[in-house]
């Protein structure tokens, strides 16, 4: 177990437009032995402006995790990865994409936008469980996340 994510409240943004989804994924971290705050946005355009702390987002914490549906509304997952990747200040957020696209062209296109991760989401409840908190054991309970340098 990572002893500096234990110290610390873990800022996740998840990008999801569905409710449903989202209220599991928050559910299932609430549980977490980790104190983690979960910001949820639900398109790739608020998702932008919380990144860049815009609008009401002005004093949201940068996050240490990034949870990101592909198929968003206004600006799909593939566009916001892209430019999270190109930001010097953003890219080394690491992101898991978490989508029900299972399509090799969607996976490929991810990882050489440098995606951290890609996951499919299972129609599964257990199964949909089991996954997210197989990215919260592997996320925060294993890896050593980068500092922020903008603190």
């Amino acid at each position: 177990m990572s002893p500096h994510n234990q110290l610390k409240v873990l800022q996740i943004l998840l990008v999801e437009d569905s409710k449903s989804d989202a209220v599991l994924i928050s559910e299932t971290l609430n549980e977490s032995k980790f104190i983690n705050q979960l910001n949820i946005v639900r398109d790739g355009v608020e998702a932008t402006d919380y990144l860049y702390k815009r609008g009401k987002y002005t004093h949201v914490s940068r996050p240490d995790l990034i949870l990101l549906d592909l198929n968003l509304p206004k600006k799909n997952g593939r566009e916001l990865l892209a430019e999270i990747k190109a930001d010097d200040n953003l890219k080394t957020i690491p992101v898991v994409v978490l989508t029900t696209s299972s399509d090799e062209a969607d996976i490929l296109k991810s990882y050489k936008l440098h995606v951290n991760c890609y996951l499919v989401k299972p129609i599964d409840l257990e199964r949909f469980v089991e996954i997210v908190r197989s990215i919260e054991n592997f996320w925060l309970a294993l890896v050593e996340l980068p500092p922020h340098e903008d603190n």
